[in-house]
This record gives structure tokens, C-alpha cells and sequence, in this order.
């Protein structure tokens, strides 16, 4: 079934011309009427209920940004194709407010209408898939009953003792030899906010996809499945991997999965054990990981004696504003750290006394809202939650003590530069005067500091100063002579020298620009 199609201008010419130009059934549309000004065409609207709007922005009666905002309310679901004339790009900032992602500037031609049209109609299938999917899995939902075996499995899990004839129960119900039959147990952990349905997706997907499930059930956040092992670690990879970009391309959610080493399932309870130590090493290895027994260290109880955090010394990096020294500087401390895996606890309490030596470095009274962290910091689930959030404070306080140091220079700059117009006529005026004789500092360090400041040296900036005070004398003083202007501006007795610099800087020997003025 193609989509519908409403074009709107109140232009005869416009309106014909895109009719006739565009093969509307090759890209799976049909052109169902066409409208005048946004009056009609909402009438339009409301009678044929297009999928697809073409529309000026220009109209009489109703413009075509009143036409989308009005037809926003009533029906969301409607694609609009904005046209409109040179000027009127803020129009298309308002226009983005209502989702209007194709913005065409008259006169456009057939390729542009075209690409703008297959674009709106792409969008639209690939919605039209994820309606289906999110229906078909809302149906599935709806219908569904207790499952008995999650319900059992759950139990086994992670009751403290079960007897003998347990497991014959659980032998009959899952409909497998309990003593020749090895398992894995596999744990997906969505990130972020999710609700119960984000589990039964899991499970529905999961169970499309990977080979032999015996039973699948939610624990707390998780989503369990009880496989059989068939010893091929890499095929149950890849499956996990196609399951987490499933989830991902409907939920736009990353999962963390946990895999237990395979056994006869009357271990199954040291599997669960398994497969959650697995999650706890998420901390480490990031979310969205995919974790297995060979991925996890046993955690370090001891710190090594060689370990430590020098907490001054990303201290002064701070006060010095060298943002990319205290970036740097944080990601060694946290490799270190995730290199030695120490335990969760040991390596939470390490980032606090870190994160506590950055904030001692702001002003008392801002300081409380700073330790306030400190809570946010212990309720992180992974080290480089932990790691962005240590670095954005160290960041922002690097910041404002350069912000401080950048302003001192800024101070000093401008102080040279009056110092310069207060002296363009002293021709023994330099950076070596004015920074040993005026302001007692290292004639080098200012000569770069001014550099860094201005984009330019100082003797340029000083030989720039001083053409344009005598472009200024020029225009206003008649009849003064080259010679004397040249001692006014500070060459003293060398006219041509003079000359020479100012035709370089303006094109024109002073007495031609005499002349032109």
C-alpha cells in the first residue's frame, strides 16, 4: 500500500510543475489532492488524512508553519516537506520543533523533491517495522500466561537446598537427563531505565535466537536462559552479540550478558553463582560487555606496595589551568587502578579520597555542594562512571583557575598596548623598554605572552599603532611634512624608512595618500 500524498502551494506553476515532475508510484506514493493556502489543505488534512505533506511556507490565509503546528495536534504521525524561499531559515529552526526534517529551498528540482520524498517514505517503513515488532511483541504479552518452569527455575536458583527427588521433579519438567545433560545459565542486564517489558523482550528475542533454550525467567532486573551446552563458546558469542544489536536497534539500549562455563544442571546453582560474580566485574570491564569466566580477575584484597595516588600533584596540575595535564593525570590513576582490579569497595574508596582532594581545591563556600557528590559517586555502577565524573569536576575546576590566569594576562596585554599608544612617539620604544623599564619583567616571556594574547608580535603590533596614528594625522593636518610626521609617530630622522613602512602597510606613499584624501 503506497502513501498518501498532499501538496500545498499557492503557486499554480509550482504546484503543476511538481505534480507532473515527480514519479510518485516509484517511490511508493500516490498524490491524493492538492490545496491552495493552509486554509484547504488542513480541511485537506482532516478529509483524507495524508501521510505525507509537501507545503510552502508562504501562503495566504494559513502559512505553512501554522498548517504543520495545527496538524501536529490532531495528527503527529504526518511527514511534512517544507519549501520555502531564500531568507526564511528560521523558519526552518521553528519547523524543527515539529520533527520537519526536509527542508527544500525554491526553486528546488526533481532529484531534491525526489530525495526528500524517498527519505520521508524510508523514515516512515522503517517506523512502520518497529510498530509491528512493538505490537507483535505487546500481543505476545498480552496473551501470555505464568510460565511454570520460570517460575520452578527461579526457585532452584536460588533457594539455599533442595533434596533428591527435586531434581527428578525438575528432570521430568524441563524434559532432559539431569545426569548426562550439561547447561549454561546466560544473564542479560539491561542498561539504564527499563520496565518489565524490557525483559520480556529480552526473553522473546533471546529465545528466537539462540539455540536450545530450556526455559527462560526474570530474576530481580535480569533476564535468565537455561540453555543446553553444545561446547561451541564462539557460535553462543556471535547469538549473544546478534541478541544485544536486536535490543539495541528497538530499545536503543546497551546489555551487559554474563556467561556461565557449561555443567550438568545439578550445579546449575554454582552456575547462577557464576554468571552474577560475571555481572559484578561489569564494574570493571564497562556496560554493555560481554562477560565470561576468563574475563574476570579474582579481586585484589592487598593493595601493592607501590601503589599510590599522588593527589598533590593532580592538585597543582588543576591550579596550573592545564586541562589536558589533569585528563591525563586522571586516566593514568583509573588504568592503574582497573589493571590491579582491586576490590569494588577498596577501589570506591580510592576514587573518593581522589575526588576529595579536587574539591578541596575550589572556594569554602561553593565546597558543600561539591562533597554532596561524594553520594553520587558511591551510587555508580561502573569505574568509568566514576572516572567521567571525577574527571568533569577536575575539569571544570581546571577550567576556572585558568579562566583566573587567562584573565591576569588579559590585564597585562592590554596594560602593554596603552603603554604603546601612550609612546608611539618615542623611537626608542621597544619590548626590551617596556618590560624591563616599565613593567620589570622578562623581556622573552612578555614578547610570547603578548604573542599568545594578540596573534601577533610585538613590534608588529607597535609599527601597525604607528601607521595608523599617522594615517590619522593625514587626514586631518594638511599641510604637516613627511619628515615631521615620521618624529611625531617615533622613526625620528629617517623619512624614507618611513615612507617605505607605510606604503607596505596601506599601498601609498604618504603623499599619494595625501593626495587621495
Amino acid at each position: 500500500m503506497s502513501y498518501k500524498v498532499l501538496l500545498v502551494d499557492d503557486e499554480r506553476i509550482i504546484v503543476e510543475g511538481i505534480s507532473n515532475v515527480v514519479d510518485w508510484a516509484a517511490l511508493d506514493t500516490e498524490l491524493v489532492a492538492t490545496a491552495r493556502n493552509g486554509i484547504d489543505a488542513y480541511e485537506k488534512i482532516v478529509e483524507l488524512q495524508p501521510d505525507i505533506v509537501i507545503s510552502d511556507i508562504k501562503m495566504p490565509g494559513m502559512d505553512g508553519l501554522s498548517l504543520v503546528s495545527k496538524a501536529h495536534q490532531q495528527y503527529p504521525s504526518i511527514k511534512f516537506i517544507l519549501l520555502s524561499g531564500y531568507g526564511e531559515f528560521e523558519y526552518a529552526r521553528t519547523a524543527m520543533h515539529y520533527d520537519v526534517k526536509n527542508y527544500l529551498l525554491k526553486p528546488c528540482n526533481e532529484d531534491k523533491i525526489t530525495a526528500a520524498l524517498n527519505d520521508t517514505v524510508n523514515e516512515l517503513n522503517e517506523k512502520k517495522v518497529q510498530e509491528t515488532f512493538i505490537s507483535e511483541l505487546q500481543e505476545k504479552y498480552q496473551n501470555a500466561q505464568p510460565y511454570t518452569k520460570a517460575h520452578l527455575l527461579t526457585e532452584f536458583l536460588t533457594s539455599k537446598s533442595y533434596l533428591d527427588n527435586d531434581l527428578s521433579f525438575y528432570e521430568q519438567l524441563f524434559d532432559f537427563e539431569i545426569n548426562n545433560q550439561q547447561v549454561r545459565i546466560v544473564l542479560f542486564m539491561m542498561e539504564g531505565y527499563f520496565s518489565y517489558e524490557h525483559l520480556f523482550a529480552i526473553k522473546n528475542i533471546g529465545a528466537e535466537i539462540l539455540d536450545s533454550v530450556l526455559v527462560t525467567t526474570n530474576i530481580g532486573e535480569y533476564a535468565l536462559f537455561l540453555i543446553e551446552d553444545d561446547h561451541d563458546s564462539e557460535k553462543l558469542h556471535q547469538k549473544i552479540i546478534q541478541i544485544r544489536e536486536t535490543i539495541h536497534q528497538y530499545f536503543k539500549r546497551d546489555t551487559t550478558v554474563a556467561i556461565s562455563e557449561g555443567n550438568y544442571f545439578r550445579n546449575a546453582r554454582n552456575l547462577y553463582r557464576e554468571a552474577m560474580e560475571c555481572l559484578e566485574h561489569r564494574f570493571y570491564l564497562g556496560e554493555g560487555s560481554i562477560i565470561t569466566r576468563k574475563d574476570i580477575l579474582p579481586a585484589n584484597t592487598a593493595v601493592p606496595h607501590d601503589f599510590m595516588i599522588d593527589e598533590q600533584q593532580l592538585v597543582l596540575k588543576i591550579k596550573s589551568g592545564h586541562i589536558q595535564d589533569v585528563c591525563n593525570g586522571i586516566t593514568s590513576i583509573f588504568e592503574k587502578m582497573t589493571d590491579l582490579r582491586l576490590g569494588i569497595d577498596l577501589t570506591k574508596s580510592y576514587c573518593i579520597q581522589l575526588y576529595m582532594a579536587i574539591v578541596q581545591t575550589v572556594d569554602t563556600d561553593r565546597m558543600q555542594d561539591y562533597l554532596m557528590g561524594t553520594s553520587a559517586l558511591l551510587e555508580m555502577e561502573t569505574v568509568q562512571q566514576m572516572k567521567d565524573y571525577i574527571e568533569a569536576t577536575a575539569r571544570k575546576m581546571t577550567h576556572e583557575y585558568y579562566n583566573r590566569f587567562k584573565s591576569k594576562q588579559s590585564s597585562l596585554i592590554s596594560r602593554v598596548i596603552e603603554i604603546l599608544v601612550e609612546n608611539l612617539g618615542n623611537p626608542d620604544l621597544s619590548l626590551k623598554m617596556v618590560a624591563n623599564d616599565m613593567l620589570y619583567m622578562n623581556p622573552d616571556y612578555l614578547g610570547k605572552l603578548f604573542k599568545q594574547e594578540t596573534g601577533q608580535r610585538f613590534s608588529t603590533c607597535l609599527t601597525k599603532l604607528r601607521i595608523e596614528k599617522a594615517v590619522e594625522y593625514i587626514s586631518t593636518m594638511d599641510d604637516v611634512k613627511v619628515g615631521t610626521l615620521a618624529k611625531i609617530i617615533g622613526f625620528g630622522d629617517n623619512p624614507q624608512y618611513f615612507s617605505q613602512v607605510f606604503k607596505k602597510y596601506t599601498g601609498y606613499t604618504p603623499s599619494e595618500y595625501r593626495k587621495g584624501t
